[in-house]
């Protein structure tokens, strides 16, 4: 039995390693995505294109834009006379929000009144908007804080009798960047896509070459057959993992806080998904392109019901009950809650449960699909 695994893992890398160019893509590519999801993939919002409406020119106005533009969050880019001129900018895209300071700012401050300031905000990129809103909102409740500090020191009242002030601390990812969020996901997505399109093509290559004959008529095993066509694709999965990890460490300084030993097990039940997701296709398709449509097909659905990119308590009920039996989410829990949180088993218990039972079902269904028959 291992002269035959063994002589299967020879043949398995020299065909796979045969073109000099897929040691590129197999090793190279995935930390080249890293960096470039790491950076691209980014939902931060600074330095917003941002116009100004002051009507009323005041001390208190300015002293007021100031204050904005000294945050970073916004980049005064245009110093407008009317919305006109401000609706124009936004329909080109050149501004992503227009502040409008209409006549009185000074005058109501003075008498202790509310005085309004209008934002006009860009709402086709609902993400973006709903950042930007919420900047406005922050900062307006610091100016607020500020000036009733203010009026009260004037005045010898208490600083801000009877007012509650938030404050709020962001636990795991304090400065609340998007690379600690983000990186561990692609290792998700770089290892799925890149197991099962590896897996998809093992079968259906040697249907295509006219070498599947030569191993039915050897005395090599079913089980041992698809052992010797995924072991290999398991290395290659677990290489990717680490130089992907250690390019996410280097370059973005996200670190592995929970056990390495538990990322080592999850991602082993995450491969039998992927690889048995692979084969099961391999063995249903007759050509090579055939079984790469259907493995993006997949993995296209599989990446957009994950979590990456939308959390999954935001879908609509019947799809969250469709992301139930998609492995990506459950390995996307696990490995965002190893990087960022630091947690363990006893947390992560029920995601590690559910990738048992995925990849044991897709791995059974695949092996059992298998016939070393002609057709």
């Amino acid at each position: 039995m291992f002269e035959r695994l063994k002589a299967m893992l020879i043949k398995e890398f020299i065909q796979t390693f045969r073109d000099p160019r897929m040691r590129v893509v197999l090793f190279l590519l995935p930390m080249i995505q890293t960096v470039i999801f790491g950076y691209a993939v980014n939902m931060d919002v600074r330095q917003i294109p941002t116009a100004v409406i002051d009507r009323d020119n005041s001390p208190q106005s300015r002293e007021l834009l100031t204050m904005l533009f000294a945050s970073g969050h916004f980049r005064q880019v245009a110093y407008l006379d009317d919305e006109r001129q401000a609706a124009r900018m936004l329909d080109s895209g050149r501004i992503r929000v227009a502040v409008v300071i209409n006549h009185g700012l000074a005058e109501k401050l003075g008498r202790g009144q509310t005085a309004s300031v209008q934002a006009l905000v860009d709402g086709s990129d609902s993400n973006t908007a709903g950042v930007i809103l919420g900047y406005l909102s922050r900062f307006s409740e610091a100016r607020n804080i500020q000036l009733l500090t203010e009026q009260a020191a004037r005045s010898g009242a208490p600083v801000l009798p009877g007012a509650v002030r938030m404050e709020s601390r962001a636990w795991f990812n304090p400065d609340l960047a998007s690379p600690p969020f983000y990186v561990p996901a692609v290792i998700a997505n770089i290892l799925y896509i890149i197991t099962m399109l590896l897996s998809a093509m093992a079968v259906v290559r040697e249907k295509e070459i006219g070498t599947i004959e030569q191993v039915i008529v050897t005395p090599i095993r079913k089980s041992e057959f698809i052992l010797g066509k995924t072991l290999p694709f398991v290395l290659i999965g677990y290489a990717n993992v680490f130089l992907i990890s250690l390019v996410g460490w280097l370059v973005f300084r996200v670190p592995v806080r929970g056990s390495m030993l538990l990322l080592i097990l999850t991602t082993g039940l995450f491969l039998m998904s992927s690889l048995g997701s692979g084969l099961f296709i391999s063995t249903i398709s007759q050509t090579q392109q055939q079984a790469k449509m259907s493995a993006f097909f997949v993995i296209f659905i599989a990446m957009l019901l994950s979590g990456f990119a939308f959390p999954v308590e935001n879908m609509p009920e019947p799809v969250q009950w469709l992301t139930v039996i998609n492995p990506v989410r459950w390995y996307m829990e696990i490995i965002r809650g190893l990087y960022l949180k630091g947690v363990g088993l006893m947390i992560l218990w029920k995601q590690v449960l559910m990738l048992f039972l995925i990849g044991s079902v897709v791995l059974g269904v695949a092996v059992a699909r298998f016939r070393k028959t002609v057709g």
